[in-house]
């Protein structure tokens, strides 16, 4: 009876969203309503379904069936381990960003309360049912739910055309990476006829079936999380979108895409080559460093944040291909720690992203700015705020004790420990992924410094940043859910890791739960501590006790008196906040060394100039290269169409002719 209470309180769960959605549409004007009632009710429901995912890891998985499909076509639903790590992140992230939102929807805002209302929980609802389906069709119908009522969010703001051209391109590939995961269960089916999971699971596949389900769900799955070359409309999307949404979008919606590609890879195809996992190292390498190096030049906050997630669902990207690699070699040790990276980066990412992308809205309406070069010194007028980004920074930074260094460090573990592969240059390239993640994570805290650092720090740029006022209570409650979701999962690693392994078994047949339990839950040690350990408790208690030590030393040791005096500087008088470094000024170096990496146009002042001024644009090669050739044969071909069609009735019956005399050509026997 608990077994069926778990998937029923879940798809309870799906449903209760979408009637709180379909409330909002009984009052669509009256934002008091949708945004002081109907959001906290949905962030209940999240909570809910958190707490039901958690308490279901460990368990039997048990299926049901909807016959709400077509005819002979129910929806088969599953809840297994790996979509309940899933469920829960969904559950436990949408009560931070529903509680959020419920102080930062605003009357005027573009679409009416009411149907944002609709559009929010319904992309909630369609995302738990991308985990729970069971079958293709159910699968598909759920992920085409998502992808267009992410496409509404996107679009909130319409009246904008640049806004409309994001959610356009957004569209677009949604669709195309639709098509490929389509082909993907088509395959992976081998002419068998049968929809379902479990038919696939039996199936028999070729290397080369296989490898062909493979590649399309990578290509399918990665149009959705990022992954190159089919990246381009997550920093266009996210801007675009109210900052809730792109909370919903990077921190959630992403993982659905890496749960996708986890379960096609080690559920449905159960016995993966090695060469899918280097395919899928070298592509997560690829997008993890140039996701970090376009985020540490942007000076749009949003599009920074933006650029910092493809380089993190890279990171991740890199995690599945070393499981795969060592799955495939039958190295389960360390396929179940590059698994267990995989899952915790999903969650640890969910949680400060989301944390970010939050703290740019309430920067963005106590400001009407999200440029770069007109903010700093918020953390006088906003110290809620900042304080909490400040959280989600450091985890995003990759430092100790917060989540993302955790996730980070079992999968530098991973490469440490992977000398012995079969393959004498497997084991020369490792070495250099290993190289080349801790490049990433270097810039990564890069790019986390300036964020926090122009936006919060030095003085203010702009006169209008005096009138900046705090989040509101609603905001700072949503805030500080998802910051102590950060701090939880950076000091408390070993509990988490002892729930999360119930799906790195599920997938592997191993984990690492012998191996937490003999070291405690204070020491996380996924090998042997004598390789490796860490033990964050001890981590946080010297940084507090050194903030404590140096507060107590500059109160006591100089009896409180403080002398102020003009700091030093090399004899040029005017300190105000033109002479900080600017955000172009502060990512210069990273452009200077990195500079084949982008597309630069620069803008030097010159004599003519009334008001000289420079400027650099940096736009990404992969418009150039790819995608405007593709739109200047689409609009080719479009116009080679449009010239056949005449709109001349003889010119019609002429084709049909020429028709006939093909067919009746070829048929001759």
């Amino acid at each position: 009876m608990s077994d069926l209470l778990s998937i029923d309180a879940l798809l309870i769960a799906a449903c209760a969203w979408f009637a709180i959605g379909l409330a909002g549409l009984l009052a669509p004007r009256e934002t008091h309503f949708v945004s002081k009632f109907l959001f906290p009710a949905g962030a209940l429901v999240g909570l809910l379904a958190g707490v039901v995912a958690l308490n279901f890891l460990g368990q039997a998985p048990q299926v049901a069936v909807l016959a709400i499909g077509l005819p002979d076509l129910p929806f088969h639903l599953r809840l297994d381990n790996l979509t309940a790590i899933f469920a829960m992140l969904i559950g436990f992230v949408s009560v931070g960003i529903s509680i959020f939102g419920a102080g930062y929807f605003r009357e005027g805002e573009g679409t009416a309360p009411g149907l944002l209302c609709l559009e929010y929980h319904l992309f909630l609802a369609s995302m738990l049912m991308v985990l729970l389906a069971d079958d293709a069709y159910a699968f598909m119908v759920a992920w085409e739910s998502m992808a267009l009522s992410s496409f509404f969010l996107v679009t909130t703001n319409h009246q904008h055309a640049e806004i409309r051209r994001a959610g356009f391109l957004y569209l677009l590939i949604a669709h195309v990476g639709a098509i490929a995961i389509l082909l993907s269960f088509g395959v992976m089916t081998g002419g068998a006829g049968d929809y379902r999971f479990d038919g696939m699971r039996a199936q028999q596949l070729s290397p080369f079936w296989s490898s062909a389900a493979y590649l399309l769900a990578l290509f399918g799955f990665g149009a959705k999380a990022g992954l190159l070359p089919v990246h381009v409309w997550l920093p266009e999307a996210h801007p675009a979108a109210p900052s809730p949404v792109s909370a919903m979008m990077s921190g959630v919606m992403l993982k659905t895409a890496i749960y996708g590609l986890l379960r096609v890879s080690f559920d449905l195809l159960h016995t993966p080559l090695w060469w899918w996992g280097v395919v899928a190292l070298a592509v997560g390498l690829a997008t993890a460093l140039f996701g970090v190096l376009y985020s540490t030049v942007q000076s749009d906050m949003k599009r920074l944040l933006a650029y910092s997630s493809i380089e993190n669902i890279g990171l991740i990207a890199v995690a599945i291909g070393l499981a795969l690699i060592f799955h495939a070699y039958r190295m389960e040790a360390l396929a179940a720690l590059a698994m267990t990276a995989v899952l915790y980066h999903c969650l640890a990412h969910a949680g400060f992203k989301s944390l970010l992308f939050l703290a740019t809205g309430s920067v963005l309406h106590a400001t009407k700015e999200r440029s770069l070069g007109k903010l700093g010194g918020l953390i006088h007028r906003m110290p809620w705020v900042a304080w909490l980004a400040l959280t989600g920074v450091i985890a995003g930074a990759g430092l100790p004790p917060l989540s993302g260094f955790v996730s980070e460090w079992l999968l530098l573990q991973g490469f440490l420990f992977s000398p012995g592969l079969p393959h004498p240059w497997l084991n020369m390239v490792v070495p250099v992924g290993a190289a080349l993640v801790v490049l990433v994570a270097a810039l990564a805290g890069f790019a986390m410094v300036k964020f926090f650092g122009i936006i919060f720090l030095g003085q203010m740029r702009e006169e209008n940043l005096k009138e900046a006022h705090d989040a509101g209570w609603w905001e700072r409650a949503g805030l500080a859910w998802l910051a102590l979701l950060t701090v939880l999962l950076g000091v408390l690693p070993t509990t988490v890791i002892l729930r999360i392994d119930a799906a790195t078994r599920q997938l592997l047949g191993t984990g690492l739960t012998d191996r937490m339990r003999e070291h405690g839950w204070w020491m996380l040690a996924p090998i042997s501590p004598e390789r490796a350990s860490y033990q964050p408790l001890v981590f946080l208690a010297v940084i507090a006790a050194s903030v404590l030590l140096g507060r107590w030393l500059v109160r006591h040791l100089y009896h409180g008196r403080v002398r102020r005096t003009q700091a030093w500087d090399c004899g040029y008088y005017f300190q105000g906040p033109r002479a900080q470094d600017t955000a172009e000024g502060f990512s210069q170096p990273i452009r200077r060394i990195f500079e084949p990496m982008f597309r630069m146009e620069r803008h030097f002042p010159t004599a003519r100039d009334e008001q000289p001024y420079y400027s650099v644009k940096v736009e990404d090669h992969f418009w150039h290269w790819l995608y405007l050739p593709v739109a200047k044969l689409a609009e080719r071909m479009s116009g080679l169409i449009i010239r056949l069609q005449g709109g001349r009735i003889a010119i019609y019956l002429l084709y049909s002719f020429l028709t006939l005399i093909v067919l009746l050509l070829v048929a001759r026997p």
